[in-house]
């Protein structure tokens, strides 16, 4: 019996971007969620994908995550179809979807984040169980290991789904509004911990509606509704027309000290 090759012995060349979506799109039934997307993401990036409910954006992630198969286009990560990189990928699920109440220590869920690398027919071993105390002291959890997850703080759970996602030391990472309900240190956290992801060349790709701290902090913007309206660095994507376009009502940019806030009309 073989056994699929883990992350680590996925060669990655050189130049590839992390993501490449080309002429993309898809939607369930009859129902088109995406038309004709395309963008493409360099390797170590920072990424925010901004758009109203209904805009595309959690079709767009399992696209990439290989739940949903397109109607026309392509989507590649690190030069591979979606069906091929699987294990170059982690997703961050929002707090709200996960069932809290099921008995399960915060070790345990951040250890299932090393399933996919394994395959169907490895357990963890100590590896992964290293592999699993590091991503909980990187996002100061260690402490909390083998607490219920249930009885943990939103924020803390965020960040124990966020170390689920760094175990498997993927090469692309998919957050689903990481930022939502973090008080102003633990988002403080989370953007610095971004940053030291990206700066060692990972790929960061987080859907928010937190327009201030996207212009404050994310390399990139993909301003997304059914189609992408802008892509770029904020300060240039992000423009008041680009944003009452994507959101369908009048948002103004404020500049308070330098730092930008974006008011809703």
């Amino acid at each position: 019996m073989s056994v699929s090759p883990s992350v680590q012995e996925l060669p990655v060349a050189a130049g590839l971007a992390a993501l490449e979506v080309a002429g993309l799109s898809a939607g369930y039934r009859q129902t088109a969620a995406l038309q004709n997307v395309s963008f493409s993401v360099p390797r170590g990036s920072l990424l925010a994908v901004v758009g109203p409910n209904g805009a595309g954006k959690s079709t767009l992630f399992k696209v990439i995550l290989g739940l949903v198969a397109p109607w026309t286009g392509s989507v590649h990560v690190l030069g591979r179809p979606v069906r091929d990189a699987r294990r170059l990928v982690a997703y961050m699920p929002q707090v709200e979807l996960v069932d809290w109440s099921f008995p399960v220590t915060v070790f345990d869920v951040v250890m299932m984040g090393s399933y996919s690398r394994l395959g169907l027919f490895r357990r963890p071993g100590k590896a992964e169980r290293e592999a699993a105390r590091r991503a909980l002291e990187t996002v100061r959890l260690a402490d909390m290991a083998e607490r219920q997850i249930g009885e943990l703080s939103g924020g803390q759970q965020r960040r124990a789904l966020l170390a689920r996602a760094l175990t498997s030391d993927p090469e692309v990472r998919l957050l689903d509004e990481p930022m939502t309900g973090l008080d102003a240190t633990a988002q403080h956290d989370m953007i610095r911990l971004f940053h030291q992801l990206t700066a060692e060349g990972r790929t960061i790709i987080a859907a928010t509606h937190d327009l201030s701290c996207v212009a404050a902090e994310f390399k990139l913007a993909l301003l997304l509704n059914r189609r992408v309206v802008a892509f770029g660095p904020p300060r240039e994507a992000m423009t008041q027309a680009m944003l009452n376009e994507t959101f369908q009502r009048h948002m103004l940019w404020v500049n308070v000290d330098g730092r930008i806030f974006i008011v809703h009309g």
